[in-house]
């Protein structure tokens, strides 16, 4: 899932390079979507493994 945000962040700043503003907002909004869900499954991870121990 990381792989994704990144792999979205660089078309972001690639599509803003290149004035494709649309573009840029669209990916930058998926990356940040990616970004919070992997954060969350990260912690709920965390948060398991304590309860496992």
């Amino acid at each position: 899932m990381l792989r994704w945000t990144v792999i979205f962040i660089i078309i972001a700043i690639v599509a803003g390079i290149f004035g494709f503003g649309g573009i840029s907002e669209g990916a930058e909004g998926i990356a940040k979507i990616l970004f919070f869900i992997f954060i969350v499954l990260f912690l709920l991870s965390l948060v398991g493994r304590l309860f496992r121990k």
